[in-house]
């Protein structure tokens, strides 16, 4: 507790004595009786609510051509302008098989490559603790047939 806190909780019980209860309620905002008995008037002016407006305008627009498109409108079989340009646009059932049939064969190919990459694993390098050892062999008690020679053995130094 600081000093300025210690000694302001000294002071204050002192003046607090003084104030009463009604001097204290004195300072609230219930005591301005001035304002409550004033009559509010909405001053603002609001436009009439009508259907005239752009947005129901559009709205009913929108509704007309929904119903005349769906009364007007060509059946599923029918033969139209539409439906000619995307059967002239579209590609054949044939050639979409064989893009489909080329894309799965190069999808398999470049998930086997990529489980080559991810599980291979560097050669084993076998370390000798003492390389020179492979100098140090014996040519006797070698079984019969057994002919060893280490001279095409390299040594890496690292």
């Amino acid at each position: 507790m600081s000093l300025a806190r210690a000694a302001g909780a000294i002071v204050r019980p002192s003046q607090r004595a003084g104030t009463s209860f009604i001097q204290r309620r004195a300072a609230s905002s219930h005591t301005h009786d001035e304002h409550h008995h004033e009559e509010h008037h909405d001053t603002n002016e609001y436009p009439p609510e009508v259907f005239n407006t752009p947005f129901w305008r559009r709205v009913a627009i929108v509704a007309v051509g929904v119903v005349a498109f769906y009364k007007y409108a060509p059946a599923p079989g029918d033969e139209n302008p539409i439906a000619k340009y995307i059967a002239r646009t579209m590609a054949s059932p044939a050639a979409l098989k064989e893009a489909a049939f080329k894309h799965l064969l190069l999808s398999a190919q470049g998930s086997d490559e990529t489980l080559l990459v991810a599980d291979s694993k560097p050669p084993v390098v076998h370390r000798l603790r003492f390389p020179q050892r492979l100098e140090m062999h014996s040519p006797h008690s070698l079984p019969v047939g057994i002919k060893l020679s280490t001279e095409d053995v390299v040594v890496k130094r690292d």
